[in-house]
């Protein structure tokens, strides 16, 4: 039975938060072999804590990286975060690089070779979804919660709010009458701040930018906006708490809204299906919203590691739809290539695009120029109009 009117919640961290940090400097190791070899291979974890950085992983690239290379873009990456405390400073953090190169048994089933195909570089699920909420075609609440903490970052970052400090999280909760987000219920926010400042002068600052980012007329009554709830957040990011790459998979997505196959993105190259895939279902599941073909439509797409057909696409439009999802399933299989290379070729993906991704979610972006969040495009609609009426 459909369940109409119910409240939903989602939330987001910022960049400065410390796994956020770890995807970061993970996405900016990425980038840099992707900048020097398209075909480079790439998964390196990262791990934050008072004034340390340890990388971990293994790659397969030119021999011209090295561990200076990367203990420099890990420096570079926690600069443009803003970390400049005595607990965690990009200068003078302790940089440990723990990286090798690439298994030769990973590497044999991945390759492409005589008549083989590339193969995904592991097994796994991927989802995409997209949903009529947003412009974007994204959930409410996940889609709000990145809104607000994008609008203090870019103060931050422009001076306007120097009381802020690089860690904050946010959360939202939505009230849903027939199927639809009409109000928020609750907000909170929870963001480091400079010793001079009490609770309430943050409760203030923060403010402004919840109203801006919620639409008119949805902020939730004063008693249920909580800023700082515990009080003082002056010690933040990897001072205040350990980070891990990865560990914030469901910010990355879609908020808990819709499933998710268990694999996180960030600290790998585009042969990882988790990380390709993943794109191109949520790419496959826009089109099919825009083109108006349902109001809500989720994708699956299932890989064995070293084998480069998808064993299986899912489609669920949740009863929204208006044409068969059998036939919507091979129909997008038709249009898209999507073996690990194909996917790569299609949404240009060997390219240095990643550090942007590490926060405020990789879904619901603007397409960029250079080919960043090219999975955001909607550039199947007319095919997929002329498939499917």
């Amino acid at each position: 039975m459909k369940r109409g009117d119910y409240l939903f919640t989602s939330e987001s961290v910022s960049e400065g938060h410390p796994d956020k940090v770890c995807d970061r400097v993970s996405d900016a190791v990425v980038d840099l072999y992707l900048g020097a070899e398209a075909e480079a291979r790439v998964a390196v974890e990262t791990l934050v804590t008072t004034n340390q950085i340890v990388l971990a992983g293994e790659v397969r690239g030119p021999d011209s990286i090295t561990h200076d290379d990367l203990e420099r873009v890990a420096r570079d990456a926690v600069r443009d975060i803003g970390y400049e405390q005595d607990g965690f400073h990009w200068r003078d953090a302790k940089v440990n690089v723990y990286v090798h190169a690439q298994s030769s048994d990973i590497a044999q089933g991945v390759d492409s070779r005589d008549n083989k195909d590339e193969g995904a570089g592991d097994q796994g699920i991927m989802f995409g979804y997209a949903c009529r909420e947003t412009d974007v075609l994204m959930p409410a609440p996940i889609h709000l919660s990145h809104a607000i903490l994008q609008a203090m970052a870019k103060a931050r970052h422009a001076g306007e709010q120097p009381g802020f400090g690089p860690d904050a999280k946010s959360q939202v909760t939505l009230q849903y009458v027939d199927g639809k987000p009409v109000k928020a219920t609750s907000v909170v926010v929870s963001t480091q701040h400079g010793a001079d400042l009490s609770q309430e002068d943050v409760r203030e600052l923060v403010r402004p930018y919840v109203v801006a980012s919620l639409p008119d007329g949805w902020m939730c009554d004063d008693a249920e906006f909580y800023v700082n709830p515990t009080g003082k957040f002056v010690i933040g990011g990897p001072d205040g708490d350990a980070g891990v790459t990865g560990r914030k998979i469901i910010v990355d997505t879609y908020g808990g809204a819709a499933p998710h196959g268990g694999g996180a993105f960030s600290g790998k190259d585009p042969t990882k299906v988790d990380r390709s895939a993943a794109y191109a279902s949520r790419y496959l599941a826009k089109n099919v919203v825009a083109a108006g073909l349902a109001d809500r439509c989720v994708i699956q797409l299932a890989y064995a590691i070293g084998v480069s057909r998808p064993l299986s696409l899912y489609v669920d439009t949740y009863g929204t739809g208006n044409v068969d999802e059998d036939k919507l399933a091979a129909t997008l299989l038709e249009l898209v290539d999507l073996s690990p290379r194909g996917i790569r070729q299609h949404l240009d993906l060997s390219r240095p695009i990643y550090a942007r991704t590490a926060a405020y979610g990789h879904f619901g972006r603007e397409p960029e120029a250079d080919g960043g969040f090219s999975w955001e495009r909607l550039d199947l609609i007319d095919e997929l109009t002329a498939a499917l009426g």
